[in-house]
């Protein structure tokens, strides 16, 4: 299948935006997707449960909703629709199976999520099959990833961290610029180079995931280096998610200073639920409060570091000796940026709670899959040699040591707010 000429083509970024607006409008006004079911223990509960017919009807109407998403946005941005019908089927799939299997409790109980699954299967089958280079081309990965940004303003409320109280916000701010700025630093010191510095800086500081995603579409980054990024985040949550609660009651830590440090360190909003509730309902509320705070600074972050890529990373001819200007800051400015606080601003205040409440759960499950969807796409189009080809240990000594500076950070800090 070869590429048609492209006689329309709408700027990609505003193409995600309209996408994530027409998913919101559609969730309000419309129609309001099914949650499929996904969790199960044994292969009685597989059977019974995900694949239930009813559940199978959600999952098939859940294809068709994401297909059509997916193919209106293909025809904006110029792509060729024929190739996305046959491609996007195939991208389903697999990341219904890496659901499937992130679904199950014990994988649940671990906190593995199911963007690592669906990196690990488009892997395994983009390395073990050759993939035929129109396949690899039709794959929409920043178009999965910057929707899934856009609906994630969605659930960044800002009258619930108002409610939260002072001290979560407080402690939030600091962490976020100190831990940023040390990796960052600590990045140029080790020579890492400027996008992994970015995405890891991001990663440790902010919200994990969800942060290193942002920051990889603010300057355009490298999807296999965010990949990289990933991985660090998932793999090292999963000893702090265990170890830090115990190390908490060994000292005999305040349930309120355990909840802020458990909150305020650990990348994952799953695994801070997860570590909370080993310790107790006050630390499962507090590190609840502190990580949302965090998650609130996504949209600023994104905005702050685009700019800065921007004017540090002008390396056009007929600017290099000159700052750009505020046409090419326009230009070059991720516009997913803007969809995302839009989003943030129209749940905010515009919404009433009862109507928020009535579409969360839906919009979540939608912005998961285009998440994981864009995790099997990723998988797909890179190449193991590709991935680990970078014999440098040097990032992961960066992410490592920042993380161990924002435990360390994070913990003193929460003793001065929060203890009594």
């Amino acid at each position: 299948m070869s590429a048609t000429t492209k006689q329309f083509a709408l700027h990609e970024d505003w193409t995600v935006v309209l996408l994530a607006f027409l998913i919101i409008g559609i969730s309000l006004f419309l129609f309001l997707p099914e949650v499929p079911a996904f969790k199960w223990s044994g292969i009685a509960d597989l059977r019974e449960d995900v694949f239930e017919f009813g559940n199978l009807q959600t999952l098939l109407l859940q294809f068709v909703y994401f297909l059509s998403i997916g193919t209106i946005g293909a025809f904006l941005i110029g792509k060729p629709v024929k190739s996305f019908l046959v491609v996007f089927p195939v991208v389903y799939i697999l990341t219904l199976i890496s659901l499937i299997i992130a679904g199950n409790t014990f994988v649940k109980g671990i906190n593995l999520e199911a963007v690592i699954f669906s990196l690990i299967i488009g892997l395994a089958i983009g390395n073990f099959f050759k993939l035929p280079e129109w396949f690899r081309t039709a794959l929409s990965t920043e178009v999965f990833v910057k929707i899934g940004l856009v609906l994630l303003g969605t659930s960044v409320i800002f009258s619930d961290i108002l409610k939260a109280g002072s001290l979560g916000l407080f402690q939030a701010l600091v962490v976020v610029l100190s831990v940023w700025y040390f990796a960052f630093w600590l990045c140029r010191k080790l020579k890492v180079d400027d996008e992994l510095t970015m995405m890891i800086s991001s990663a440790v500081s902010i919200c994990g995931v969800s942060a290193a995603i942002a920051t990889s579409g603010a300057i355009k980054g490298d999807s296999k280096k965010l990949s990289y990024v990933i991985s660090m985040v998932l793999v090292t949550a999963i000893p702090m998610m265990i170890f830090m609660p115990v190390i908490a009651r060994y000292f005999n830590f305040p349930e309120e200073v355990t909840g802020a440090w458990l909150g305020g360190s650990i990348d994952t909003s799953g695994a801070v639920v997860a570590s909370g509730t080993l310790v107790g309902e006050t630390a499962l509320k507090i590190s609840t409060i502190v990580k949302f705070s965090q998650n609130v600074l996504l949209g600023l972050a994104a905005f702050a570091i685009s700019l800065y890529w921007i004017y540090t990373q002008n390396t056009s001819a007929e600017t290099a000796d000159a700052k750009p200007t505020l046409g090419i800051i326009w230009e070059r400015f991720p516009k997913f940026v803007i969809g995302f606080i839009g989003a943030s601003l129209v749940f905010s205040f515009l919404l009433t709670p009862e109507t928020r409440d009535n579409v969360k759960d839906s919009l979540k499950n939608i912005q998961g899959l285009w998440f994981a969807l864009a995790f099997t796409s990723i998988g797909l189009e890179t190449n193991f040699k590709d991935l680990f080809s970078n014999t440098s240990k040097k990032p992961l000594y960066a992410f490592l040591i920042a993380q161990l500076f924002n435990i360390i950070l994070t913990l003193l800090i929460a003793f001065v707010l929060f203890s009594t």
